[in-house]
């Protein structure tokens, strides 16, 4: 692993965590592209130090977000700063419950989750995988916008996102496409639908950092690549940054399926090459 190689590496897992086309499925074929045992301890342990630059990403975005969740949580428990304070139905705690909700469904996915990983060797089943992605995202342009945001949003809302999240576990389908398109579907108000669905996947982020680092730990941690993991954890980082507030923007105007076009020529020009090579 080459400073070059965690460079690379770093921009595509900052960029396509974010961006509604899919991480599993790109890093998988930059793996392949680079020769790189995923079961590797050392690429393990860089893989870590990937994903916690995407959260670092997600945190500093929503770090207001996140810390009114935990004032008005306290303020529901009449302690902290708006204890006593009067907020109508207090909706950064009211998001943080259906965030509760909507990540309940994942705990059915921990059984199976060994089994899935085993499709990240099938680069054709993660290109059909991406180009349905690019399907979710091209009928998501077309639905009607809902009104629901974080004060209005419904428990049986935030279940559809979980369980459509659910299916995102699997390699090639985007976290982001899919539970945004679920938020749109369920009436919520498009910018509201992109916001619930990186807040949401803080969690998700968060156990999964954790199931991996175990994972590594266990497969033996080389010190050695340190130096390259923490630019590698940069770059994704910078990379989240610049995806999230992309994904905002074209939200805003109304082309997240623009990303649908990217995703249909990937997933075509991934089974081409998995054929011919």
């Amino acid at each position: 692993m080459t400073i070059w190689n965690a460079i690379v590496l770093g921009l595509v897992q900052g960029f396509t965590e974010f961006l509604p086309i899919s991480s599993s499925g790109h890093l998988s074929i930059m793996n392949n592209l680079f020769d790189v045992n995923s079961t590797d301890g050392g690429f393990m342990f860089f893989s870590v130090f990937l994903n916690i630059g995407s959260f670092l990403a997600l945190i500093l975005l929503y770090w207001q977000d996140l810390k009114m969740m935990v004032l008005e949580l306290l303020g529901l428990l009449n302690l902290g700063p708006m204890a006593g304070v009067q907020r109508s139905r207090y909706p950064a705690a009211r998001t943080f419950f259906m965030i509760v909700v909507a990540s309940i469904p994942l705990f059915f996915i921990l059984p199976i989750r060994k089994m899935l990983s085993t499709l990240y060797f099938n680069n054709i089943f993660i290109a059909v995988a991406i180009i349905l992605t690019g399907c979710m995202l091209f009928v998501s342009d077309k639905m009607k916008e809902g009104n629901k945001s974080g004060g209005s949003m419904t428990v049986l809302d935030a279940l559809i996102i979980g369980l459509c999240q659910c299916a995102a576990a699997v390699p090639g389908l985007s976290r982001p496409a899919t539970t945004i398109t679920a938020g749109i579907a369920a009436g919520l108000k498009r910018s509201y639908a992109v916001k619930f669905s990186f807040l949401l996947s803080v969690p998700v982020l968060f156990g999964m950092n954790l199931l991996n680092l175990v994972d590594a730990i266990k497969a033996g941690v080389d010190i050695s690549v340190l130096p390259v993991s923490l630019v590698g954890m940069l770059v994704a980082m910078l990379a989240g940054i610049a995806a999230i507030l992309i994904v905002r923007h074209m939200t805003q105007k109304g082309r997240l399926g623009g990303f649908a076009y990217y995703c249909w020529v990937m997933g075509v020009l991934s089974i081409i090459l998995t054929l011919i090579f």
